[in-house]
């Protein structure tokens, strides 16, 4: 958590941090009905635990889980070269993805900023987490209006913090960066907006614009919960195209069905198509399997081993399906530069050569060399003049300006 204007304690219990904040007694109750809302609305946040009243003092204590796996952006971001970056657009874009889902769900933050969120890196992606409530509200749905105030309170607040940092690293170009960094939350935040809201115009007979539509959804981790086609006034024969989707959990669903398997979203995409892969394979060797078999084989066969392998490096700190995730991406760039597939047992152990890097493990500190990598263009480790250059981390498989944050 970032700075608070109230005063937090953190309290360790079999294994578990929680954060107790002392707030006035109504800000508390409000606050927990809000994340307790988010919860139940299966919304990016951190889960109130209890409430501790005291009303004689107007007061209370509110305890929340600390969000497991989670970096503060200013320790995220203090481990990558100063500036501009592809990991800092992504920290910006999960930003804007919080808000479009909070404000999809008529979720008022209030007090939208770097400080009050919370990141875990998922998959490729990044993924925010809201973490303080103090100010928010629930409507039914929120007007043009609130939501671009919003957006205002946010794109300022990212500045400030952005502007901050910089100043900590001595940057000259501290402000005028932070400035145009976080002018692309906006950007974002109303580019996801207009497409969500989009309902284009197609012909009745036209049973592709309808699957294109269904698929870009899909791409950006929506799932569709219902399709209408209505008459255009405007436009004679032609019908609008109506789809409303629910929250972004659309791979991280179809994971869990076929493997029971719980995962951020950018991870399911990740592992539901390392899951297809090796389903092909098995199919080009022994012939046709059932899709639940395969998934059950990919379980067995491929994803445990290689989590027994990771474990031991990664520590119980880190989450182990971020790490297999690293290593695919590791086994990417491998196979690129080798120009065929590598295997994954050979991908594990360049990952594990490398010392299993993260920028949220706490290897990555004070001097490690750890510290220089970027991440989202895979793991650079010692010069291999046999290898030559790496090449850059893959491309974001559904093309989209947006990734998931």
């Amino acid at each position: 958590m970032g700075p608070s204007r109230h005063l937090v304690r953190f309290l360790v219990a079999n294994g578990r941090t929680y954060a107790l904040k002392e707030e006035p007694l109504a800000v508390a109750t409000a606050e927990f009905e809000v994340l307790r809302h988010l919860e139940a609305a299966g919304l990016p946040a951190v889960t109130a635990v209890g409430l501790a009243e005291a009303p004689a003092l107007d007061s209370a204590i509110l305890m929340t889980e600390f969000l497991a796996y989670s970096i503060q952006y200013r320790r995220l971001l203090m481990r990558f070269p100063l500036g501009p970056g592809p990991y800092r657009a992504r920290l910006l874009d999960a930003m804007a993805w919080l808000l479009v889902d909070l404000h999809r769900s008529g979720v008022f933050w209030g007090d939208c900023s770097l400080a009050n969120t919370l990141f875990r890196r998922d998959g490729d992606r990044i993924q925010a987490f809201l973490v303080d409530a103090e100010t928010s509200e629930i409507h039914s749905v929120l007007s043009d209006g609130q939501r671009s105030y919003d957006l205002d309170i946010l794109v300022e607040n990212v500045a400030f913090g952005l502007a901050d940092l910089g100043a900590m690293q001595g940057r000259a170009d501290a402000w005028d960066d932070a400035v145009d960094a976080a002018e692309t939350v906006r950007s974002t935040y109303l580019g996801v907006w207009s497409e969500l809201s989009l309902e284009p115009l197609v012909s009745p007979d036209d049973r592709h614009a309808v699957r294109a539509r269904i698929r870009r959804l899909n791409d950006l981790g929506f799932a569709v919960d219902e399709i209408s086609m209505e008459p255009s006034r405007s436009n004679v024969g032609s019908l609008r195209l109506r789809v409303a989707v629910a929250n972004r959990r659309f791979y991280s669903r179809e994971l869990q069905r076929l493997t029971g398997i719980v995962a951020l979203e950018g991870q399911a995409r990740l592992l539901l198509n390392d899951l297809r892969e090796y389903g092909a394979w098995i199919e080009a060797e022994h012939g046709p399997l059932p899709e639940d078999q395969a998934a059950d084989r990919w379980l067995h066969d491929v994803l445990e081993p290689a989590l027994a392998a990771l474990l031991p490096a990664i520590g119980p700190g880190r989450d182990p399906l971020q790490a297999y995730c690293d290593v695919l991406e590791e086994k990417w760039i491998l196979s690129e530069l080798a120009g065929a597939d590598v295997g994954l047992e050979r991908s594990i152990e360049a990952y594990l050569g490398l010392g299993a890097p993260a920028p949220e493990s706490d290897a990555a500190s004070g001097g490690s060399t750890i510290l220089d990598i970027d991440w989202s263009g895979g793991f650079d480790g010692p010069a291999d003049d046999a290898v030559g250059d790496r090449p850059p981390s893959r491309p974001s498989p559904d093309g989209t300006d947006w990734p998931a944050g």
